[in-house]
């Protein structure tokens, strides 16, 4: 009795700590997000489409279950029925769920073909996954760039740092250079690897696309609200798999412009600056 009562007052205390700290649980959920592209937007309500028609299957099934187990549980006196076979419900159980699929493929299948619609793309990105960063190009724009895990995180990931990981903002979801888009813009991505399989994923785009050495994938998303939207590589890449984040910026479309223009000004002063230092005679 004693263990007994010592555990219980364990449980109560562990379920008060709980409903103690609502903040802590703010950020957690167990849906699927909407997200801030079309993509997401589309992938969510299709997910919620056959969420409710699984609910409703789940339901009537197993409301049937707990009928027949009420109503026809052994009683004294009752006779139990002398058949187990009927051609006819085994035609309804197979003939719904055909219909239920057929009827569920139609919208996925427009999805799907929506998802991989890259036409009338107004930029083109390739982004190259390596070990352990991203280099992004912006193809017809003559400017590219690596974007690699930010030192702050790098610092307070190495063993012996010193440094408090929950001190650093982001914490191994920040970058030194993050991708920077217009808002509002169609973006086709090329995606592809120089070493071992990566993958880009960033949630709030619902975009989630493997770079696979040799080969190239693309794909598009479109946002149009500006802001800082965060992913990570989703693919077992290698021991730092997990301290290669992505980070997006989108920008108004003219301070997109100002932005890249300033960053090929940059790159072109660099390049052409002479070398420092004397030479003998």
């Amino acid at each position: 009795m004693t263990l007994i009562r010592s555990l219980s007052l364990r449980l109560l205390a562990a379920t008060a700590g709980l409903f103690a700290l609502p903040a802590a649980r703010a950020d957690w959920a167990v849906n699927l997000p909407p997200g801030v592209t079309e993509i997401s937007r589309q992938i969510y309500d299709l997910h919620m489409l056959v969420f409710w028609v699984c609910v409703v299957i789940a339901v009537l099934v197993f409301g049937a279950i707990t009928y027949a187990l009420v109503a026809f549980r052994r009683r004294e006196g009752v006779k139990p029925a002398t058949w187990n076979h009927s051609t006819a419900a085994e035609i309804i159980w197979t003939v719904i769920p055909v219909f239920i699929l057929v009827a569920l493929a139609l919208p996925a299948a427009r999805t799907l073909v929506f998802i991989e619609d890259t036409r009338g793309s107004e930029l083109t990105v390739k982004i190259t996954g390596y070990q352990w960063k991203w280099n992004y190009e912006y193809v017809d724009r003559d400017y590219s760039f690596y974007s690699n895990l930010a030192r702050t995180s790098n610092v307070a990931r190495q063993m012996d740092s010193g440094v408090d990981p929950f001190s650093v903002e982001n914490y191994l979801l920040e970058v030194d250079r993050p991708l920077v888009i217009p808002a509002g813009v169609k973006i086709r991505y090329l995606i592809t690897s120089s070493d071992v399989n990566h993958s880009w994923w960033v949630q709030a785009f619902g975009v989630k696309r493997d770079a696979i050495p040799g080969y190239i994938n693309d794909g598009w998303f479109q946002v149009d609200e500006p802001g800082t939207y965060r992913g990570q590589c989703a693919e077992l890449c290698g021991k730092d798999h997990g301290f290669m984040p992505i980070v997006v910026e989108v920008l108004p479309k003219d301070e997109f412009e100002a932005w890249l223009t300033a960053q090929k000004a940059g790159t072109q002063a660099a390049t052409a600056a002479p070398a420092t230092g004397t030479t003998g005679g």
